[in-house]
């Protein structure tokens, strides 16, 4: 590993371990951070937190098989084949299964996504889609909505510590184990070590590794250069996509004519007016990017120059439809809905990066990485347009979900202190605000609006390893109630009233009745319970 906790003792003097240190203030580390509350969680940010993201950047928005006629099969396969025979496919599959759920999150967070009147999601096509599925914001807003919701949600998180102005240099270990992060002041020589229990990456592309790129300056490659030093395993790291409608206007970083402009049928031309991708695809401008890129860089090297005629397609309605291209051509001194765009390729998005499994579990122990930096084999040799913010969101939440199932119970970052009966020791009103804590999160995330008899077993087992650590009877009683209702809820096989059960939906007339229980009946499904959840 190189680095040593003991390498840095006198930083370390009397700091607590953080349960959790992410490295990165873009979507896939704010997402996981939620995803983690109200386990105590440390952001560090190169930028102010959102300002180096390239998701910010995302204009298409987020690809989910989310409308009536579209499939998660069908998105799996358009990501399959744009993958050029390299992906995961059981990756690929579960990332595309579980892109709606994501949605929904982000709209519970308060992503403003286009609707029509009736409430239902408005959705673009992008080259080598099938279906129209790209979730978008004010048609080239979605990156900066997104982040903007995620970063007021982590505003009002207490258990969410952020720290910008930090540059991730090293990770810390013993042997295999990451036990935390080493960083630097930004624009200073001071370095803070941060330990932890749990290390999670999430520190964006390598962008400005190229002389043109769309991506801001954070995305240097540091994160992948960092955990290489420490020993992970890095994956695909020869497969670069190359955007093909970067605005050639001379800026650095350059300036993206978003997919969706095609998908909205803006069509690409030479300097003789020519539209050329009809004799290199059968998809014409939807084809998938890397043969889009390598058409447009023909043209341009040959000095002709390529350029996104958006006159017919989008015209007048530029302005509103597009309003961050519309800016930065506006800047650059053409008026898109008169003038073709002048367009070239520039580096865009890393298909390689540290090799990760399923649930974003590097080679190291402690350290998961998630978003660009991370490889996860979902987009192959070539990604799918908008499934970069899918795969940040679908990631970042399996590493939270496997942290809390690795972890301990998370302490509380935000419940007031309780009062100590005479004679408690202060560690075991530690364990009691825990167990609290997770009796909270299994009953919301277990026994709420919608039950299962999985969840509700989930949730009589996580009451009773929790209750295992409470001595005070008050917080017994807490844990009892709980007990009851979930024992309550997998005995009543059907749906009825406030009670929803998405194995047993609709309702049965056999059970139009009250139910009664008693504690000694409540135990003995709680017994069965916990036997079916180990397997027995």
């Amino acid at each position: 590993m190189g680095i040593s906790v003991e390498d840095f003792a006198p930083a370390l003097a009397g700091k607590d371990v953080d349960d959790v240190v992410i490295l990165g203030g873009g979507l896939a580390g704010l997402f996981c951070a939620l995803k983690l509350a109200p386990r105590p969680v440390t952001v560090i940010s190169n930028a102010a937190i959102g300002q180096g993201a390239s998701s910010a950047w995302a204009q298409g928005g987020i690809a989910a098989a989310v409308s009536e006629q579209d499939t998660f099969e069908k998105h799996r396969d358009d990501t399959l084949a744009a993958g050029a025979g390299i992906c995961e496919r059981k990756i690929v599959e579960q990332m595309t299964r579980e892109a709606g759920d994501r949605v929904r999150d982000l709209l519970s967070y308060g992503v403003p996504f286009d609707q029509d009147l009736e409430g239902r999601l408005q959705l673009s096509r992008e080259a080598a889609h099938s279906e129209n599925r790209v979730v978008r914001v004010r048609g080239d807003m979605a990156g900066r909505a997104i982040m903007d919701a995620l970063i007021a949600a982590v505003r009002r998180t207490p258990s969410i510590r952020i720290l910008e102005g930090f540059i991730g240099e090293s990770l810390m270990g013993e042997g295999r184990y990451v036990t935390g992060v080493l960083a630097r002041k930004r624009g200073g020589l001071e370095r803070m070590a941060f330990p932890a229990h749990a290390v999670v990456l999430a520190s964006g592309g390598i962008g400005h590794l190229y002389s043109v790129t769309t991506n801001p300056g954070e995305a240097n490659g540091h994160g992948l250069a960092m955990a290489a030093r420490a020993g992970a395993v890095i994956a695909d790291a020869e497969f670069v996509q190359f955007h093909p409608t970067a605005l050639n206007v001379g800026r650095d970083p350059a300036p993206l004519a978003t997919e969706a402009l095609r998908g909205d049928g803006a069509t690409l031309i030479n300097s003789a007016g020519e539209r050329f991708m009809t004799k290199v695809h059968d998809l014409a401008e939807l084809a998938p990017r890397d043969i889009v890129a390598r058409a447009i860089h023909r043209e341009v090297t040959s000095g002709g120059g390529a350029f996104l005629d958006c006159r017919s397609a989008v015209g007048a309605a530029f302005k509103d439809r597009y309003p961050t291209v519309y800016a930065a051509c506006v800047e650059a001194g053409i008026d898109p809905a008169t003038q073709p765009i002048p367009v070239a390729p520039a580096e865009h998005y890393h298909m390689g990066g540290i090799l990760t499994d399923a649930n974003g579990r590097t080679s190291l122990d402690g350290l998961w990485a998630a978003g660009e930096v991370a490889s996860t084999g979902a987009h192959g040799a070539n990604r799918l347009a908008s499934n970069s913010l899918l795969e940040a969101v679908v990631f970042a939440a399996r590493i939270a979900d496997d942290i809390q199932g690795l972890m301990p119970t998370p302490r509380s970052a935000y419940w007031n202190e309780l009062d100590s009966e005479p004679g408690l020791p202060s560690q075991r009103n530690f364990d009691e605000r825990e167990a609290i804590t997770a009796l909270r999160e299994t009953m919301g995330r277990n026994v709420g609006v919608e039950r299962d008899a999985d969840s509700l077993r989930r949730a009589l087992a996580d009451i009773a390893a929790a209750e295992a650590r409470c001595e005070r009877i008050s917080i017994r009683n807490m844990m009892i109630a709980g007990r009851i209702i979930a024992a309550s809820a997998l005995k009543r096989t059907e749906s009825r009233g406030g009670h929803f059960r998405s194995d047993f939906p609709e309702a049965d007339p056999a059970q139009a009745r009250r139910s009664f229980t008693s504690l000694k009946e409540v135990d003995a499904i709680a017994k069965e319970a916990a036997a079916v959840a180990a397997g027995e």
